[in-house]
């Protein structure tokens, strides 16, 4: 059976506007074979002739690895949040050993769901991580990005001081684990100019990291149904010799269906749940958007009322007056549901996602409850790395260490055998 993808599949797959997707086929570069209520479709052979970058061929023939830790492998993470990126590791065979978060709210909702977790809460300025020296093999955070005071010149820890990736490097160089990594949004990479991520590399090589090339992942190739980006900042500690490799991209793509619905991700219908709600004005304008619109799909007059003196700027703000689909990934989950740049709304019913329906796009178990105000659990879903995104990185980190630790066992039974060996012809 040949394999077809809609005009949203091929733009999110090949990082592409679907203006893009429609020029290609205007050119003849894609032919539809077939119209249903998904749209156009397209033969897989057309897709992959325009995959510059190799993802689909590369996903094709891609096996997942799931290894098994050879031993108990410890990680700390800091700026922790409601636990997205520490639960996905747990799930993938990482240990926790401490999870830093100032914020009191997130705390209650770790506490509450891992009791067996060592949650460190209050202001990571004020806390030391020295008694975890050489007891952890990851260190991960996602810290905020700050820019740094950058004068031309090679930049040193001390450089940072003031930031918060001035803390994550000191818990690094405080704790030497084998492996650490940074997490932070796709934007790092232009932050003035580039100097930032530039400075962020330089210190981390200065307290003894070699930083692979960052790279960005896209949520929506590691079992995630939302088009959100991360970006990995992965350092390996010079003395050691580890081989990393980032997740290779998942063959399928799931959607909003597949994180409301039972199916392949969730085995029952998400759970009904509190949820804000649009004023009444709001929603008399979003009840006329279809699904997969946005505001430029409503009447010309309403266009001119909701958006006002937007409505004559450049530009296309696609997020206002939003509507998703049931037939494509979420678009990327904000902290705030209902905000008039960033809609998110249901699918058929004019509202915001509730709280459960936002955490089933992050990838959270339905059993895994957010403390606070509902803005405060909104928020801390909205900020949390998906699950299953942090899970696939966690495999790739277990295959590593556990690479390294059996060459690590080679060299030392060579070492062992040779020393025998030298004891014996010394007493011959």
């Amino acid at each position: 059976m040949v394999r077809l993808y809609t005009e949203s599949q091929i733009a999110d797959l090949l990082s592409v506007s679907k203006r893009t997707v429609r020029a290609w086929e205007a050119s003849g570069k894609l032919t539809s074979v077939t119209a249903d209520k998904k749209g156009k479709q397209y033969p897989a052979a057309q897709v992959l002739a325009l995959d510059k970058n190799g993802l689909l061929s590369l996903s094709a023939s891609h096996t997942p690895v799931r290894q098994k830790p050879v031993k108990k492998y410890h990680i700390i993470e800091l700026f922790a949040g409601a636990g997205g990126l520490a639960l996905g590791m747990e799930k993938a065979g990482f240990s926790c050993v401490a999870l830093n978060e100032i914020d009191k709210y997130a705390c209650q909702t770790l506490r509450k769901n891992k009791p067996d977790w060592n949650v460190l809460e209050g202001d990571i300025r004020h806390l030391d991580f020295r008694l975890f020296k050489n007891k952890v093999d990851v260190v991960a955070g996602g810290f905020p990005c700050q820019a740094f005071s950058y004068a031309g010149k090679k930049l040193g820890l001390e450089d940072a001081r003031g930031t918060l990736f001035y803390e994550f490097a000191r818990v690094v160089k405080q704790t030497q684990p084998l492996i650490c990594i940074g997490e932070n949004v796709r934007g790092l990479l232009r932050h003035d100019k580039g100097r930032t991520i530039e400075g962020m590399v330089s210190i981390l090589d200065e307290i003894g990291y070699d930083v692979l090339p960052p790279k960005v992942l896209k949520a929506i190739f590691h079992r995630v149904p939302q088009k959100r980006e991360r970006l990995l900042i992965i350092g390996i500690r010079k003395d050691v010799n580890i081989a990393y490799k980032f997740p290779i991209p998942h063959k399928e793509l799931y959607t909003l269906r597949d994180a409301l619905k039972a199916g392949p991700l969730f085995d029952c219908e998400v759970p009904v749940s509190i949820g804000q709600a649009y004023p009444k004005s709001k929603k008399e304008v979003l009840k006329h958007v279809p699904q997969g619109g946005y505001w430029r799909d409503l009447p010309i007059e309403l266009q001119k009322q909701y958006m006002k003196g937007s409505f004559h700027l450049g530009g296309g703000k696609t997020g206002m007056a939003r509507r998703m689909h049931w037939d494509e990934p979420s678009l990327t989950l904000t902290c705030s549901p209902a905000q008039k740049q960033t809609e998110r709304c249901h699918p058929e019913e004019t509202r915001p996602f509730t709280v459960r329906e936002y955490a089933r796009i992050q990838t959270f178990p339905d059993q895994w409850e957010f403390c606070g105000p509902i803005t405060e659990q909104y928020k801390q879903i909205g900020n949390a790395v998906p699950v299953n995104l942090a899970e696939e990185v966690g495999y790739t980190l277990i295959e590593a260490l556990n690479n390294y630790y059996a060459g690590l066992n080679k060299r030392l039974y060579v070492k062992g055998a040779k020393l025998v060996l030298d004891a014996c012809l010394a007493n011959a």
